[in-house]
C-alpha cells in the first residue's frame, strides 16, 4: 500500500510505504534494542524529496530515522526510539557523481554500496580503503559516517578519514556543505575550474563533518558524499604470520605501520578467520578453526607504475629482518588458508550470507579504541569474562586493527549465537554487558556506542552532554532527527 501524504505548506510528499511488510522490516535489527514500529517509510530519490521530508518533518513534528544500508542491520541506530518516526530509506539514491584518478577522489549519494563503487573506482585505476568484509548492502556513505575501521592505516591520516566533503540537510532544513565543497560556488561551478571536493576542514576554521560523523543521523540527513581513494597496485604480495601468542605479532604490525612498508596490515584470532573462510556448518568451521593458529595477522606489500618488482623486493628484504629479530616468519598460508586468497577475500564485501550471520544466524560486537600497550590485557580480561559466562574463548572471535598510522588501534570482539535461543541471547547480552563495564575500567574508550551502550558512554561526560545538547538545539530545534539516540 502506498500513500502519498500532503501538506497544505509543503504539497506533495515522495511516495510513503505504510505497508506492514515495510514497517516491520524497520521495527527492529540483530541487536538488542527495542523493537519499536515506524509510521510509513519512504524513499527520497533525489536531494529535493530530501529536503521536502526534513521540512515537512518540522512542519508536522514527526520524527525521522535516516538509512542508508540495506539489511540485516546490527546496531539498533535504524530502529525508531519513539513511536510515530518516519523512516528515510536513501538506498534509492544511487548516483556516483565523480571518480577523479589525478586528485584520488571520488563522490557519490547514500544508497551506493561497497560492491557497486568499486568497481567503478576500478576503472579509474582507484581503490578505496574500505573496512574488513562490509555485507553487500552497506552503504559507503553509511561506513563513513559511522567512523568504521579501514585496512590500510598507511593511509589512514585522520580518525575522520577516508571521509572528505558531505551535502546534507541539518534538522532545521536547511542546505549545509561541508569542506572544501562548501565554496565558492556550486559543486558544479568548482568541478568547472579544476576543483575537488578532497579537503574536509572547513568551512572556515571548524570541522563540520566530524559533527556528522558518528551522530547516527541525529543532526541532519546526508545526500553525497566524497572520499579519499588510493592508487591501485600494480603489484601485490600478501603474507601471513601465525602465532601462538599475540604480542609478537602486534609488534611486527606496530613496525610495519610505522615505517610506512604495508598496504592492508589487521589481526584476527582462528575463530574470526575460520568464520570468514567455512563453507559448511559446523564441520568446516570446526575443521579449519583447529587447523589454524590462535592469532594472524595478515599484511600485503604493493609495488606501483614505476619499478613495482624492485619496490616490493626491498620491502620484503626489509620485514624478513624484523620478523627474524622478532622470531617470527612470514608464509604464504596459514592453516589451509592463503594469503593470496585472504588479500581478494578482504578487498571485496562479504559473499553471501554475511560473514559474521553463517555461524548461528546473529552476531553481537563490542569494539573500542585503545593503544597498544593495552591491548592483550583489555582482550584476555574479555575472553576470561566470556568464559566465566559460558562461552569458550576460542569461539569468541577477535579483530585488531592499527588505525591512523599507527597510532592507536580498533579492537573489536565477535560473538555469534542465535537470536532464536533466549538462552544464548541471553549470555551474549550478559557478556556484552559485562565486557563492556570492564574494557572501560582497562581504558577502552568506545568512540563509537550504539545501543544499550550509547548513553552509558556519553553521559559519563556532563560537559560533551551539554555541548552536545546546544548544538542539537541549533542544528535541530524541533527534535524531529533520530530522537532517543545517542545521548538524545
Amino acid at each position: 500500500m502506498t500513500q502519498e501524504p500532503k501538506s497544505p505548506a509543503m504539497g506533495t510528499l515522495a511516495g510513503m510505504e505504510t505497508g506492514a511488510d515495510a514497517l516491520n522490516a524497520y521495527s527492529k535489527d540483530i541487536s538488542f534494542v527495542n523493537s519499536v514500529r515506524p509510521a510509513c517509510v519512504t524513499r527520497p530519490k533525489d536531494a529535493k524529496d530530501v529536503q521536502q521530508i526534513v521540512k515537512f518533518a518540522n512542519e508536522t513534528k514527526t520524527p525521522l530515522v535516516p538509512v542508508s544500508s540495506g539489511a540485516p542491520h546490527f546496531r539498533g541506530d535504524t530502529v525508531p526510539s519513539v513511536g510515530g518516526a518516519m523512516i528515510v530509506d536513501l538506498s534509492a539514491m544511487k548516483k556516483i557523481l565523480l571518480v577523479d584518478r589525478k586528485r584520488r577522489v571520488a563522490m557519490c549519494e547514500p544508497g551506493v554500496t561497497f560492491a557497486e563503487l568499486i568497481p567503478e573506482v576500478e576503472k579509474a585505476g582507484l581503490r578505496l580503503n574500505m573496512p574488513l568484509l562490509p555485507r553487500k548492502s552497506k552503504s559507503v556513505t553509511g561506513s563513513m559516517l559511522e567512523r568504521e575501521p579501514v585496512l590500510m592505516p598507511k593511509y589512514h591520516w585522520d580518525i575522520s578519514d577516508p571521509l572528505a566533503c558531505a551535502g546534507l540537510f541539518f534538522g532545521t532544513g536547511d542546505e549545509f556543505r561541508t569542506g572544501q565543497a562548501a565554496g565558492p560556488g556550486t559543486i558544479a561551478e568548482q568541478w568547472a575550474v579544476g576543483g575537488v571536493q578532497k579537503a574536509p576542514y572547513g568551512p572556515g576554521t571548524a570541522s563540520w563533518h566530524r559533527m556528522i560523523q558518528g551522530a547516527q543521523g541525529t543532526m541532519g540527513i546526508v545526500t553525497w558524499t566524497s572520499m579519499r581513494c588510493e592508487i591501485l597496485p600494480s603489484l601485490e604480495e600478501p603474507y601471513v604470520v601465525g602465532s601462538l601468542q599475540l604480542a609478537p605479532l602486534l609488534e611486527l604490525a606496530h613496525w610495519l605501520v610505522r615505517l610506512r612498508m604495508v598496504n592492508e596490515c589487521f589481526l584476527l584470532n582462528g575463530a574470526n578467520l575460520a568464520a570468514i573462510f567455512a563453507r559448511r556448518w559446523p564441520e568446516d568451521y570446526v575443521k579449519r578453526k583447529a587447523a589454524l593458529p590462535p592469532w594472524v595477522l595478515f599484511y600485503t606489500v604493493a609495488g606501483y607504475e614505476y619499478f613495482p618488482e624492485e619496490r616490493v623486493r626491498s620491502q620484503v628484504q626489509d620485514i624478513t629482518e624484523i620478523t627474524q629479530r622478532l622470531g617470527i616468519e612470514a608464509q604464504r598460508a596459514a592453516g589451509g588458508v592463503s594469503a593470496r586468497e585472504i588479500l581478494r577475500t578482504v578487498q571485496r564485501p562479504s559473499e553471501e550470507p554475511y560473514w559474521k550471520l553463517r555461524a548461528k544466524g546473529a552476531c553481537q560486537d563490542i569494539f573500542y579504541l585503545t593503544n597498544l600497550e593495552k591491548i592483550e590485557g583489555q582482550i584476555e580480561t574479555f575472553l576470561h569474562l566470556g568464559e566465566k559466562a559460558g562461552c569458550a574463548a576460542s569461539d569468541i572471535g577477535v579483530y585488531v586493527q592499527p588505525i591512523v598510522q599507527g597510532t592507536s588501534y580498533h579492537c573489536e570482539f565477535n560473538l555469534f549465537y542465535d537470536a532464536e535461543n533466549r538462552r544464548e541471547s541471553d549470555r551474549v547480552r550478559e557478556i556484552s554487558a559485562l565486557g563492556t563495564k570492564a574494557l572501560i575500567a582497562e581504558g577502552g574508550f568506545f568512540s563509537r556506542p550504539y545501543g544499550e551502550n550509547a548513553r552509558m558512554m556519553v553521559n559519563r561526560d556532563a560537559a560533551s552532554v551539554a555541548v552536545l545538547n546546544k548544538f542539537k538545539k541549533i542544528f535541530d530545534p524541533n527534535h524531529v532527527m533520530n530522537p532517543g539516540k545517542v545521548c538524545f
